[in-house]
């Protein structure tokens, strides 16, 4: 007799496109024949999923310009409300699917609702947020940032930081409560990771100090992206390509300010605006500019990467052995381009520092000084050859064997 193929049950949060692709990813590496495979989604990521095999459910979430509002004025990313009301559309699907395995990226609510249900829950999270990360908050591109020297700001900023980061965890906690759930400490990285099994998309050489564990483990970098947008068509040879993608908020000075060094230092430029139209026009005829191209056909010609730090873009670049170049100005923006150039394959500009005399010093001592070359390449070497698909459907199904959460309350 057949056994019942183990039912896996996604939830995507439409906070970022990071957050839609990387479970995306993992749900297309599951093998149909051993898995059945169930995909939730904000419906504005539809056509993400337009060639899929496999069940897609609308999901309600909060949408990404509220997320972005939010993350930019320093303000909660969910609010208690919100998370109550996660909470009842996740129990909803999970009753209507009845599901072995939970797997969700930055879907906090999943964090109760799962161990309501008492199903094993993998979040996909970026490492850096882990408790096992003690690396200090680093201070953020803030209204005040832009006005005083840093210097003035951040010891202004450290005392401050761990209030902050408990009042954030607040509604976190608050629901937890709700619930009859224990505390997570008023930890903010507790509660933007907390599962049953966490899964680091991230490079492990770039956080040698934190080791997997139990309830931890690498998956590697999740780099797989929609191959939508226009052919770049055949590449210039003379002299070095850089790629330059900024994001979907992208200040549109910064990003003219950043092609236009650019193009002094004579490099053929590739440029994806996420659909926003410029408010510039690019002087070198060298210099291409289109809404989305196929990320990894990018990074496999180009010798740097401009970016906003984010993971899923450095990841990218990295793996392919190209240096990166990022402008940051959130908190994970900083957290990731801290690793990056600690381990010397790029280098960090903070956004409200990133005055043209910067940005053209950091551009061209990426593309002359060899070594931040050799040390992307160094990662892409250390990525482990084991397919994702392998290490992570092991782990669906070491969770399936063991299917008992260690905290499993029921709500009364």
């Amino acid at each position: 007799m057949r056994l019942p193929k183990p039912k896996v049950l996604f939830f995507a949060e439409g906070a970022t496109l990071a957050h839609v692709v990387r479970p995306l990813a993992l749900a297309r590496a599951l093998d149909p024949d051993r898995f059945e495979v169930t995909f939730c989604r904000p419906s504005a990521y539809k056509w993400l999923t337009s060639d899929v095999k496999f069940r897609v459910v609308d999901l309600e979430c909060q949408s990404g310009s509220v997320f972005v509002r939010r993350l930019e004025k320093l303000a909660r990313l969910y609010d208690f409300a919100t998370l109550m009301r996660y909470v009842d559309d996740d129990l909803a699907l999970i009753d209507a699917e009845q599901p072995d395995v939970i797997v969700g990226d930055f879907r906090l609510s999943l964090s109760v609702s799962a161990r309501l249900r008492a199903i094993p829950y993998i979040t996909v999270c970026d490492v850096y947020w882990s408790p096992e990360n003690s690396a200090s908050l680093p201070l953020p591109v803030l209204g005040i940032t832009r006005y005083l020297p840093i210097s003035v700001v951040e010891p202004l900023f450290r005392p401050m930081s761990g209030f902050a980061s408990r009042w954030h965890a607040l509604p976190m906690e608050r629901l937890r409560a709700r619930y009859g759930l224990p505390s997570l400490g008023f930890d903010l990285q507790r509660c933007y990771t907390d599962a049953d099994l966490r899964l680091f998309a991230d490079i492990p050489m770039l956080f040698p100090k934190v080791y997997p564990g139990a309830d931890a483990a690498y998956i590697g970098p999740i780099t797989w992206f929609p191959s939508q947008g226009a052919d770049p068509g055949v590449f210039d040879d003379d002299g070095p390509l850089v790629y330059v993608t900024m994001g979907s908020s992208c200040n549109s000075r910064l990003l003219g300010r950043i092609i236009s060094i650019l193009e002094q230092l004579d490099c053929q430029v590739m440029v994806t605006t996420a659909g926003n139209a410029l408010t510039f026009k690019p002087t070198s005829a060298r210099t291409r500019v289109f809404d989305y191209l196929p990320d990894d056909l990018l990074c496999q010609h180009a010798q740097l990467v401009v970016c906003n730090g984010d993971s899923a873009t450095t990841n990218q670049a990295l793996v392919n052995g190209v240096p990166v170049l990022g402008v940051a100005r959130n908190m994970d923006q900083f957290l990731n381009m801290q690793a990056v150039e600690r381990f010397g394959a790029g280098l960090l500009v903070r956004a409200d520092r990133a005055s043209s005399s910067r940005l053209h010093e950091a551009a061209e001592e990426l593309l002359r000084e060899w070594w931040y070359t050799e040390r992307a390449q160094k990662l892409a070497a250390g990525v482990s050859p084991e397919s994702i698909a392998t290490v992570f459907s092991r782990h669906v199904l070491a969770l399936c064997a063991n299917p008992a959460p260690a905290c499993s309350i029921k709500a009364e």
